[in-house]
């Protein structure tokens, strides 16, 4: 079961997705009064202005991180352009769009925005990036 987190400030709520997140740091170094790892709940939604929050949820790269206005249903995002497929240095996969995802029992997920694919092989939520790279300081090049 995939967990799900919600945090809220009265105008958006941030969702977080454990599972889907690749760790690339972005949340935290560039907000670090909202995003603190080292606090708990990790996510202080009194910290930022609404705006300059929802500019860095748009900057996750894993869609780990979304939210949505508090006003509004919550719809998950539809992309409808083609897919992109990007390398990330040292890290995972990334595949921007609609996407079912179908593992050898025939089971499907579906994901849209971005997908991010386990390159190093280390993953333990395989084919997808569950953030192992940086452990493993996988660097591109490395034999799998």
């Amino acid at each position: 079961m995939d967990i799900v987190k919600k945090y809220t400030n009265g105008d958006i709520t941030i969702v977080w997705k454990p599972d889907a997140c690749i760790h690339s740091k972005l949340c935290w170094t560039e907000l670090e009064e909202v995003f603190n790892p080292r606090r708990r709940p990790w996510i202080d939604m009194t910290a930022a202005e609404t705006e300059r929050i929802i500019e860095q949820v748009q900057r996750c790269p894993s869609g780990a991180l979304s939210f949505y206005h508090n006003d509004a249903t919550p719809e998950p995002v539809e992309i409808s352009v083609e897919n992109l497929v990007e390398l990330s240095k040292n890290g995972p996969l990334l595949v921007y769009g609609n996407l079912v995802v179908k593992d050898a029992a025939g089971n499907e997920t579906h994901k849209n925005k971005v997908t991010a694919f386990c390159r190093c092989g280390a993953s333990g939520n395989k084919p997808f990036c569950d953030g192992t790279h940086i452990k493993i300081k996988f660097e591109d090049g490395q034999p799998i």
